[in-house]
Formats: C-alpha cells, sequence, structure tokens
C-alpha cells in the first residue's frame, strides 16, 4: 500500500518549499484513503521523524490544511480529516468543485429530471416571460457514499443545449455552453428537515437543515440559475470573510 513517504518521495523533484510538498502529500494520502475520517494522523513530532523534516515544516503545513477546512484539530487527541464540508458563502463555486477539493468523490442520484415551461415563480426570479422553456434537475447530492443536500435546479433552456447535457456538474455543463453564472445571490435560512427530506438524507425528521436559494447572473447580467438545495445541519458549515467598510 503507497504510505505518506511514498508520495512524499514522488514529490522530491519538485521547486515547491519542502511544506507546501508536505501539503500536497497529505492531499494526496486523504484522496487515497490513507487516513480514514475517525483516524487522527500521526503525531506531528512522528510525522518530522518518519519523514526527515522538521517540526515547524510539518506545522506549517498541517496549518494551510486547518486553514483550508481540509482538516481540524481537536485539542489532546490531534489533528483529523474535517468530515464537515466548509462552504464560503462568498465563492460561487460548485458542489463537486467544492467536494474534489476535499478529496472527495461527488455524484448524484437522479429524483428527476424534466423540460417544461417556467411557473410564476421561475419567471420572477429568471426574469423570463410566460411560457419561456427550461430545464429542471432534482437530485441528491453525495460526498462519497454521504448524501449531503437535496437539489432542485430550473436552468434556462438556452444555456444548455439538451436535458441530457448534465452528468455530475452542472456548472461544468454550462461551462462547456458559454453559460456558467459569475456571479449570484444567494440566500441561507435555518429549517428542520421533513420526513421526506429525512429519508432522502439518510437522516431522522425534525433534524436541523439549512435551505440555500441561489439566484445565478451570466456576465452580461441576464439570469440564468435558480436553485434550492436543502443541507443536512449536521454535515455542512457556510462561511463567509466580513471586513469593514
Amino acid at each position: 500500500m503507497t504510505t505518506l513517504a511514498d508520495l512524499m518521495r514522488n514529490l522530491e523533484q519538485t521547486s515547491l518549499p519542502l511544506y507546501q510538498q508536505l501539503q500536497r502529500a497529505l492531499r494526496e494520502a486523504i484522496d487515497q484513503r490513507i487516513f480514514g475520517p475517525d483516524e487522527a494522523l500521526p503525531a506531528e513530532r512522528q510525522l518530522a521523524a518518519d519523514l526527515s523534516v522538521s517540526r515547524i515544516t510539518v506545522r506549517k503545513a498541517i496549518d494551510g490544511l486547518v486553514e483550508e477546512g481540509l482538516l481540524v484539530r481537536r485539542p489532546g487527541s490531534g489533528n483529523f480529516i474535517n468530515t464537515r464540508i466548509e462552504k464560503n458563502f462568498a465563492k460561487l463555486t460548485s458542489f463537486s468543485e467544492d467536494m474534489r477539493a476535499r478529496g472527495r468523490t461527488p455524484r448524484s442520484v437522479w429524483l428527476k429530471r424534466s423540460e417544461g415551461t417556467v411557473t410564476p415563480e421561475e419567471a420572477l426570479r429568471l426574469r423570463l416571460s410566460p411560457g419561456a422553456p427550461v430545464y429542471r434537475f432534482n437530485r441528491i447530492r453525495f460526498a462519497d457514499d454521504m448524501p449531503m443536500c437535496l437539489e432542485y435546479a430550473t436552468i434556462v433552456a438556452g444555456a444548455l443545449p439538451a436535458l441530457d447535457a448534465v452528468d455530475v456538474s452542472m456548472y461544468e455543463a454550462l461551462e462547456r455552453t458559454g453559460h456558467r453564472p459569475v456571479r449570484a445571490l444567494q440566500r441561507l435560512s435555518a429549517l428542520l428537515l421533513n420526513a421526506e427530506q429525512a429519508q432522502l438524507l439518510q437522516a431522522q425528521p425534525g433534524d436541523a437543515g439549512l435551505a440555500v436559494e441561489r439566484l445565478g447572473f451570466l456576465r452580461d447580467g441576464r439570469a440564468v440559475e435558480f436553485c434550492r438545495s436543502i443541507f443536512r445541519g449536521d454535515m455542512y458549515d457556510f462561511v463567509a470573510e466580513l471586513s469593514t467598510p
């Protein structure tokens, strides 16, 4: 089995600083499941000895991964893979991109894919005329084998060539046609999962959830996407960086 030391040796020919080499090796180790989500990483002292690097190098590498949200420190216990997903509310990234950045494998189970005309609410949100054609995509989004959210998306029909153009990532499909949103308005609210939502997300009715509505816009100001997602409250954290005016 590949070890962290093997991954480090593969990076030795790069010009990256040593701590960045270690960060890369740790990301690869997490991606290859060398470390399980419930397993502590070796102690920093042990990592330094095993890899023949300084503890300062190990600490700097781990600090960076903690800041990224990939690792979490538990005082008195060690460093663990962060099983909660931290989503930066200020960055317009797709679910698939977020999962891959954390070494998780995104996939979907389709609940419904259909084409039709806008409802009154969709027409208002997307600024479309009554009767305008749209595609609707309803699915369960998974990280590895864990259901993370329910996604109900409506896309302006002219932004995609066909209903089956979306495979795993909707934003990748929109990017291929030049219609990926470049900005969005998002609204976050708390809710309690009802019986149907809880069953689909493998949770319990009444568990805490998060509802996120997103309206995505193209560079020319046209709305292209209206999406409502229901996230498991025990698996997702939304964060945003704030500054004074």
